[in-house]
């Protein structure tokens, strides 16, 4: 089977980010906010009217993605509450430019994205709290998500995919998924179709249109290939909301992050890491300082992570990949180097990399320093020179 272009570049994006941004951030308790926490709709509406987004929002977001490294963005253009950051053009008001913003947030975002090189995808909900039709009747409702769809493949530019998300919840309904894959083959034949299938059915195919399989919160697995050369994507949160949630400390370390963007790459699927804008549209200190690390931590080792994907030999206490040229042991826990008086002895592992083949030229990415091996393909994880602690360390090797 070919593996279709738009697939290809897909998967040499590697790593994005996943922005859930409406209503639900100026309550700051997290995008479920009014399901969760069983509010009227009536009521939950009033926050249309505290809808102020600031005029550099989309420039910030774009900037810190782009230092930590991801090279597309995915744009919650509406989610389950029915709000929409786009003009509806006359579908509904309950739209960004009809509140007290009174401005277009995804052309900001599509335009902002444009200038930065980044490329902008748009996630859009299935599901509706908002529109009575989705319960009252579903085949009108039908008929407005694919009016909703439209307006976004017509209305700003190319766009690399879209991001579709639940289905779950009417699973014996009739979605007409055929006319809205068509509709977007017609005005975007670039572009990805993505449809989560949310946390019990990781990987799944829903539909033979589906260019990327997702895991939500998921370690990503072997892809379905078995009708079509698909891509696979594994969406990730920072703490445990995807929308802003005020009182959500509960982080993820950056080690953590990483093994997952690793373990992707690793499977040949796209990372895609989540962040929750505030009501304003300002991310979090936290938020922002993570994914800066995050892009530090790539850009010292040499951003490899973009062209990884499994190797066909297995190490011992390191995970193994390659490039197509060099293979690369990436190991976990790595000790700092340091005085017992001063920080606690960390843990020094010896890798055995598992290859009949003689490893050459083993150096550690970070510094270019040879490794010395014990025996072939035998190591010990230096520590890190004291004053630098990244725990994830990248040996880089050839194969002779």
């Amino acid at each position: 089977m070919e593996k279709l272009q738009r697939i290809e570049n897909f998967e040499k994006l590697g790593m994005g980010m996943f922005v859930h941004f409406g209503l639900f951030s100026v309550a700051g308790k997290g995008e479920w906010y009014c399901f969760a926490h069983g509010i009227a709709m009536q009521e939950y509406v009033k926050l249309f009217d505290k809808f102020k987004v600031r005029k550099t929002w989309a420039k910030e977001l774009v900037s810190t993605a782009k230092k930590a490294g991801a090279k597309y963005i995915t744009l919650t253009t509406r989610h389950h509450e029915g709000f929409s950051l786009f003009d509806t053009c006359g579908l509904n008001e309950f739209d960004a430019p009809h509140s007290p913003t009174g401005r277009d947030l995804v052309k900001e975002f599509v335009d902002e994205c444009n200038r930065q090189g980044i490329v902008p995808f748009f996630y859009h909900t299935l599901l509706d709290w908002y529109n009575p039709d989705y319960k009252e009747n579903f085949p009108k409702y039908l008929e407005y998500l694919r009016a909703s769809v439209e307006i976004l493949c017509k209305n700003y530019g190319k766009i690399g995919g879209l991001w579709f998300d639940g289905w779950w919840d009417k699973k014996d309904e009739n979605w007409e998924f055929d006319e809205l894959y068509a509709l977007i083959r017609r005005y975007q034949p670039d572009a990805m179709i993505i449809n989560n299938t949310g946390l019990s059915a990781l990987g799944k195919v829903g539909h033979y249109e589906i260019d990327s399989v997702t895991f939500e919160r998921g370690k990503p697995t072997k892809v379905d290939q078995s009708d079509k050369i698909r891509a696979g994507e594994m969406c990730q949160v920072l703490n445990d909301h995807w929308g802003y949630a005020k009182e959500d400390m509960n982080y993820k370390t950056i080690p953590s992050l990483l093994n997952d963007l690793i373990d992707c790459r690793l499977y040949n699927c796209n990372f895609l890491l989540n962040v929750g804008p505030m009501g304003d549209g300002k991310i979090r200190d936290m938020d922002k300082a993570t994914f800066t690390e995050i892009g530090n931590w790539i850009r010292v080792n040499k951003k490899f992570i973009y062209n990884l994907r499994g190797a066909d030999i297995e190490a011992e206490n390191a995970k193994i990949g390659t490039d197509g040229k060099y293979y690369y042991a990436i190991i976990n826990d790595v000790a700092m180097a340091s005085d017992p008086n001063v920080a606690m002895a960390g843990r020094v592992c010896t890798v055995k990399i598992k290859t009949d083949k003689k490893i050459k030229n083993l150096r550690w990415l970070d510094t270019n320093e040879l490794v010395s091996q014990e025996e072939n393909g035998v190591f010990k994880a230096k520590p890190f020179q004291y004053g630098t602690s990244r725990n994830l360390r990248v040996a880089r090797f050839e194969l002779k």
